[in-house]
């Protein structure tokens, strides 16, 4: 079996020459197109999380011999989280090599993150199963060492770190309130506006409602910061 031009341009981008193309197939084919005949990535994709993460766990400690078990935690869990896997994704266009069914493709699936970010977990397993933890290390260290050089040492996502300051406080966790919605179906914004006890608000916009909570609590943070609030 061969790769079409699109594919081989794109392993290109992702720095693998595959043995068995047939892997890499796999990992690019969603489970609404899958069939009888024809595999899907969900597989792959369980297995390429577990390759992710231990390959950005052993980096993290390589990169910093003093950190403790408790400063790598949170920047483990910021770059092998979905966002990231998707924002990989898309700086190899991964989406435009995707194979969807017709109804995820009306529905923007190429922009998905949650669709993006499975796809890359899944092509991690399809070059670890296509030769070995080495050629997953090469791929996975190309597209992620400049994040792991420069993940914050507090990673802490905003909306649990905004918890951690509520809570630090004596005040109750703060609320998230989707406040508009607007854009057509298959590609919606939510508006979401984070809240305090206090009155302290702050609102964001994004293409899901968890980006957009994670945005509101990034504002509020950093409006509390900017008025002596947080520690």
């Amino acid at each position: 079996m061969s790769l079409s031009s699109d594919l081989r341009a794109f392993s290109d981008r992702l720095g693998h020459s595959f043995a068995a193309p047939e892997l890499l197939i796999r990992a690019l084919t969603h489970s609404s197109i899958a069939s009888p005949h024809r595999d899907d990535n969900q597989r792959l994709e369980f297995l390429g999380d577990r390759v992710l993460g231990l390959v950005i766990a052993e980096a993290l400690l390589d990169a910093d011999l003093a950190a403790t078990e408790g400063q790598i935690a949170p920047r483990f869990n910021a770059l092998v989280r979905r966002e990231t896997c998707a924002e990989v994704a898309r700086e190899i266009d991964l989406g435009a090599v995707l194979k969807l069914g017709r109804s995820e493709m009306k529905s923007g699936g190429r922009r998905k993150d949650a669709l993006l970010a499975d796809a890359m977990e899944a092509v991690i397993a399809a070059v670890y199963r296509d030769g070995g933890l080495d050629a997953a290390r090469t791929v996975i260290l190309r597209h992620w060492s400049g994040r792991v050089e420069t993940v914050k040492a507090d990673a802490r996502d905003p909306k649990t770190a905004l918890q951690e300051w509520a809570q630090a406080r004596g005040m109750e966790p703060p609320a998230y309130v989707e406040t508009a919605r607007s854009g057509p179906d298959h590609a919606p914004e939510f508006t979401i506006e984070a809240k305090l006890l206090t009155g302290e608000t702050a609102s964001a916009t994004a293409g899901n409602k968890r980006q957009a909570e994670q945005a509101a609590a990034r504002a509020l943070l950093s409006r509390l910061e900017d008025k002596g609030g947080m520690p």
